[in-house]
Formats: structure tokens, C-alpha cells, sequence
């Protein structure tokens, strides 16, 4: 038997072309499954396209915003023209800002909201109606280890973080009995080109210590994690926020 076979299923991957979002892209695809991985940004949308293309399995360049849940809609019309199902959502897409509490403007904190709350929101709905019919389908979103515990001054990316976590059990709750599981994965601290400068610094060198398996995380950690949640072995499993974290939630005193 082989397990975490996704040949023959169709994924979308929305925030997929950077960081987290595009690791998972890829880590599916070679898993089998014919993805498009999508964002705002149509070259990096048609980049990753062909690369999805070069690994043998089918693929879309379809730019998309989660702030505009018309963008979405235009993204499933064009999938389900191609496609007969879309059987794995990945929801990616994600900002933050760091700044005090005390100053964040409104409009920070809600663009926040817009794109890792409400996007995710929008995703799940847009797509998710055709699982509920079809009665079968998996959607991981992407949470934190801010769904869980504070980080200084990115308070507006804690709490929509933490509200991804209270949807993502939400929809679990309402879908199973259509078939459709909803989960999360809180990845822990992976080294992108995103964040680089953050992990040679005073806050990267104490998210280290404070991390039991004494070292960053390998993106293939992450795509395990995926194909786990995205495959039919999960058949019994939504609602869960899996961290994959190298022990950071579990940890109080290292040393």
C-alpha cells in the first residue's frame, strides 16, 4: 500500500507561489496531485505553473486575491473548466506588520483581518460549496504558532491567527457530516527568503532557543504534514491544528 498518494486529485493552493505556500505547492505535486498554485502576482503564478508542469502533473496559471472574493469565484470558474473536482483546498495566504499595539491604525489591523482571516473565509466558502455538494474533500488552512502563544508587537497577525484556528474548528464541526475535513497546520520556524533577516537577529536567535529540537525546520517537515492531511489516511481527522513546530508549544524551560 502506498500511503499519501495523491495521483489523480486536483489541489488548489491559495498564497501558493512563495515561502510556505510554494514549498507545499511542489511537495504535493511530486506527491501525485495535479495543483494550481495561485496569488496575486501573475509571474510568479506562471513560474510556478510550469515548474508544477515540469514535474508531469497538470497545472493553471490563474492569479487570484483573497481580498476579493469575485477574484476567487473567477479562479474556481476557470479550475472547474479544467477540472472535474477540486478535492484539496490549502489556504496560504497571509500578511503581517510588527508594530506596537498602542500604535497600530485601524486600517493595518484590518488589511490584516482582510487577507489572513477573512481571505481564508472567503476560500473555504468559495470552494468548500462544491465539496459540501460533491460530499468529499480536505481543506488545510495555514495557522501559527500565534494561534497559540504571543509574539511582541504583531498583535493584529496573533489574533487573526488565532481566529484561523477557531474557524478551522468551526467549519470541521459543520462539514463532516458532508464528507469535508477541515484542519490547519501551525508551522513553527522555517528559513525563507521572506524572512531571513528576521532569524539573524536578536528574536530569531531567542525563537531558536526557545525551540526544544535546537533548530529551524526543513520545508519537507511541512509537505509530510500536508500530504498526511490532504490524503484519504486522514479520513478520520478534522478539526486539528497540527504544529509542526520542533517542540516550541511544548516547551517551557529549555535550559
Amino acid at each position: 500500500m502506498s500511503y499519501f498518494d495523491l495521483s489523480g486529485k486536483c489541489v488548489v493552493v491559495v498564497g501558493g507561489t512563495s515561502g510556505i505556500g510554494r514549498a507545499l505547492s511542489l511537495g504535493l505535486a511530486s506527491a501525485g496531485a495535479d495543483v494550481i498554485a495561485t496569488s496575486r502576482s501573475a509571474e510568479s503564478t506562471a513560474t510556478l505553473c510550469q515548474e508544477i508542469r515540469d514535474l508531469g502533473r497538470r497545472s493553471m496559471s490563474v492569479p487570484s486575491d483573497v481580498t476579493s472574493r469575485s477574484s476567487l469565484e473567477d479562479l474556481r470558474v476557470a479550475v472547474y473548466r479544467e477540472f472535474a473536482a477540486v478535492d484539496v483546498l490549502v489556504n496560504c495566504a497571509g500578511i503581517t506588520k510588527r508594530i506596537p499595539t498602542v500604535d497600530c491604525p485601524e486600517d493595518v489591523w484590518n488589511a490584516i483581518f482582510n487577507v489572513n482571516l477573512t481571505g481564508t473565509l472567503r476560500s473555504c466558502q468559495v470552494f468548500g460549496a462544491n465539496m459540501i455538494e460533491r460530499r468529499a474533500g480536505r481543506i488545510i488552512n495555514i495557522a501559527s504558532l500565534s494561534t497559540f502563544v504571543a509574539f511582541h508587537e504583531v498583535a493584529a497577525y496573533g489574533a487573526s491567527k488565532a481566529a484561523v484556528g477557531a474557524l478551522t474548528r468551526s467549519l470541521a464541526v459543520e462539514w463532516a457530516r458532508y464528507g469535508v475535513f477541515v484542519n490547519a497546520i501551525a508551522p513553527g520556524i522555517f528559513p525563507t527568503a521572506l524572512n531571513s533577516a528576521l532569524l539573524d537577529s536578536p528574536r530569531g536567535r531567542e525563537l531558536l532557543m526557545r525551540t526544544p529540537a535546537g533548530r529551524f525546520g526543513r520545508t519537507e517537515e511541512l509537505v509530510s504534514a500536508a500530504l498526511y492531511l490532504a490524503s484519504d489516511e486522514s479520513s478520520f481527522t478534522t478539526g486539528q491544528i497540527l504544529a509542526v513546530d520542533g517542540g516550541f508549544l511544548a516547551s517551557g524551560v529549555n535550559r
